[in-house]
């Protein structure tokens, strides 16, 4: 699994394992890469005083007593309490009184300026309220916090130096190449100061951690307590912030984590400058161009991001963009992947009028979008699901091509699939597991909006889509469906054997 690096006590990442396959190094990349130094010696001498071990600590709440009840109004119940309040442990429930402990964490972090601001992960000081620094001298300095960012683990501290401190610069991470020598830094089980050294292993990692991940994965030694160490490339910069890593141990087995300073470094100048970060947002709702879609659409290949959903009072609505198209490009900046957009609106600054180019009706277009701000998240959560109720016969239609049943929105439907009141639509009621539409997700309960880019609102509409992309000798066909997770697109292939 993948783990934090620093006492697990305060860790709070989960993530699944992360599974690719490496490519090989052309032999030219071979030749111009960088020869292995002969030492580390001093490149660690002129580093380690600018790399801190971060302890944090904080109130929780501990149990005391035994882990059971009685019910109330059991003829025990009196009896069990007095025996705890005699022994000092009664109180708020029975025999459970709240204890309060203070419980400490170690971390790492790096100085970034001579006047006292140091960078380290958000997940080394979250909940935190005490944060304290050592120096590579020993000294110890209370640290105040600046500024935190969740979504890219990053947290800015500043601590009151009576002198100038020691501190390293950012490095160009985009400039570092799989290959590269690479060494760590920080704090691990506590041990302060240790260096370790390894090559990038790869780039561009997605963990799964968050919206913008990005990672540098490399096979430097970094453990628990490395979390918030810099990673530094062989001119001393601080390319990365080592982060997390997979092990089934809890010990180094060579993968580790490290966000980008393309990234990091500016999240950090948010910080230092608002105590928050200040991202751009275009108002989509995007998915990933699947080959089927790239298929259904005109596209010669899987790239870019389709847009699934439109906010009503967003840059990309009032630029005019829709449900269906597929972003290119943004300000001038190719999107290769879905993954890739996020993170460049985030970093495009607000305000700012950007180009972007997209796919739609089977040509290029390009539309500019006055970027705005990213708001705090707002978290839908989904209503409570209501009784069970007899199903009764609803008329249905069978579409063979796609191996599923679909049937208009009624009253019934609504409480079967516990939509909300005045649904309408076209709703899914039955899907073939061995079907196309399965393999790509499509649930009974999902609504079907558009079809071949047309909306729909009722059976015969979609069956007349489906006809008419069979008739036009399409091998699939693309449907705009709300699910459980919103709305998607899907490109469905059509069995024309049915």
């Amino acid at each position: 699994m993948l783990k934090a690096l620093y006492n697990p006590a305060r860790s709070r990442f989960t993530a699944a394992l992360v599974i690719v396959l490496l490519g090989v190094t052309s032999v030219s990349q071979i030749a111009n890469a960088r020869p292995a130094p002969e030492s580390f010696a001093d490149l660690a001498e002129k580093l380690l005083p600018s790399v801190v071990n971060i302890s944090t600590s904080q109130m929780v709440a501990e149990r005391q007593g035994p882990d059971f009840q009685f019910p109330p109004g059991s003829p025990f119940e009196d009896l069990f309490k007095d025996f705890m309040d005699r022994n000092g442990q009664g109180g708020q429930g029975q025999g459970q009184t709240p204890q309060q402990r203070r419980a400490t964490a170690l971390g790492s972090g790096f100085i970034i300026s001579a006047d006292g601001y140091i960078v380290t992960n958000n997940h080394v000081i979250d909940g935190a309220d005490e944060i304290t620094v050592r120096l590579h001298d020993g000294d110890t300095l209370p640290a105040k916090l600046i500024g935190r960012d969740p979504k890219t683990d990053v947290a800015l501290l500043k601590v009151e130096p009576e002198e100038d401190l020691p501190f390293v610069n950012w490095g160009d991470s985009d400039h570092s190449r799989i290959g590269d020598w690479a060494m760590a830094i920080g704090n691990p089980f506590g041990l302060g100061g240790t260096v370790t050294a390894g090559i990038i292993s790869a780039r561009n990692r997605d963990i799964n951690q968050g919206p913008y991940d990005d990672f540098i994965q490399t096979d430097a030694s970094i453990n628990r307590g490395n979390s918030g160490g810099p990673l530094f490339n062989l001119d001393g910069d601080v390319i990365g912030i080592n982060s997390a890593i997979y092990s089934p141990s809890g010990g180094s087995v060579g993968i580790g984590f490290a966000i980008p300073s393309a990234i990091a470094q500016s999240v950090v100048d948010q910080l230092k400058e608002y105590g928050r970060t200040r991202r751009g947002w275009l108002g989509v709702h995007i998915q990933t161009v699947t080959d089927d879609i790239a298929d259904s659409v005109g596209l010669d290949k899987s790239t870019g991001a389709m847009v699934a959903g439109v906010s009503d009072d967003g840059p990309a609505k009032a630029a005019g963009i829709k449900q269906g198209d597929v972003i290119l490009s943004f300000d001038g900046k190719e999107v290769e992947s879905m993954r890739r957009l996020p993170r460049i609106v985030a970093e495009t600054k607000i305000g700012k009028d950007v180009d972007v180019v997209i796919w739609r009706d089977g040509e290029k277009k390009t539309v500019q979008v006055e970027l705005g701000e990213l708001e705090e998240d707002v978290v839908a959560t989904s209503a409570e699901p209501g009784e069970e109720q007899a199903p009764v016969a609803i008329a249905e239609a069978e579409i063979k091509p796609l191996g599923m049943k679909i049937a208009n929105v009624d009253d019934e439907l609504r409480r079967r699939y516990n939509l909300a009141e005045g649904t309408e639509g076209v709703i899914v009621t039955e899907v073939n597991g061995d079907s196309y539409a399965a393999e790509k997700g499509v649930r009974p309960g999902d609504i079907i909006i558009e079809a071949s880019h047309s909306s729909v609102s009722t059976v015969e509409e979609v069956s007349d889509a489906v006809k008419k992309a069979m008739d036009d000798d399409k091998r699939t066909i693309l449907m705009l469906i709300e699910t459980s997770a919103g709305p998607r697109y899907f490109g469905l292939t059509l069995n024309k054997e049915d």
